[in-house]
């Protein structure tokens, strides 16, 4: 797997600070898409150890909230295999960080076995995050107000709670409200 991009201390992409990857590859092809130049598979660096090493180091920080896995997409066979393996890794190193993944599937797909991304590694990586944003970027539906994600048809899942459930729950910031004392 070759990635296209790392940014450490990222807000953008996930509550909180956050170290994003942004993996290479992309099949879908979404018009519109802001990361067009991740569809190649070999743009960018090759994903090793090392770079394994240096993104844990970054979320090891307490004021670092969790991990963010874009694309290109990072659900394509070819970045599942590289992805089950280190967000393992991840989860036994720092596991008090959330893992969040956007992917231009759709979660009923993942699950049915519909798709390219049905492989025999989607049900491990799907356990092991805390957000999925489901679906792919429709430029027709774009709308910038929205939060964390680019189109009006795409989801922000709860993965634990839909694996529990064995259907779709919305994921909810807490914070907002919280934060908020009217």
């Amino acid at each position: 797997m070759n990635y296209a991009e790392i940014k450490e201390c990222d807000i953008a992409n996930g509550v909180g600070v956050r170290t994003t990857l942004f993996v290479s590859g992309c099949r879908h092809h979404c018009a519109g898409c802001f990361n067009a130049e991740a569809w190649d598979f070999s743009a960018g660096h090759p994903f090793t150890t090392e770079t394994e090493d240096r993104v844990i180091a970054s979320l090891r920080p307490e004021y670092v909230n969790g991990l963010s896995i874009l694309g290109g997409e990072p659900l394509e066979p070819e970045n599942q295999a590289a992805l089950a393996p280190f967000l393992e890794r991840v989860r036994a190193e720092v596991p008090n960080k959330d893992i969040w993944m956007w992917t231009g599937f759709v979660w009923e797909d993942l699950l049915r076995g519909h798709g390219r991304a049905r492989t025999q590694n989607i049900d491990g990586i799907l356990s092991l995050l805390d957000v999925l944003v489901d679906g792919p970027f429709l430029e027709e539906q774009k709308d910038l107000i929205l939060r964390f994600r680019g189109s009006a048809n795409q989801r922000i899942i709860h993965v634990p709670s839909s694996l529990k459930q064995g259907d779709v729950v919305m994921w909810q910031d807490e914070r907002i409200f919280a934060s908020h004392a009217w």
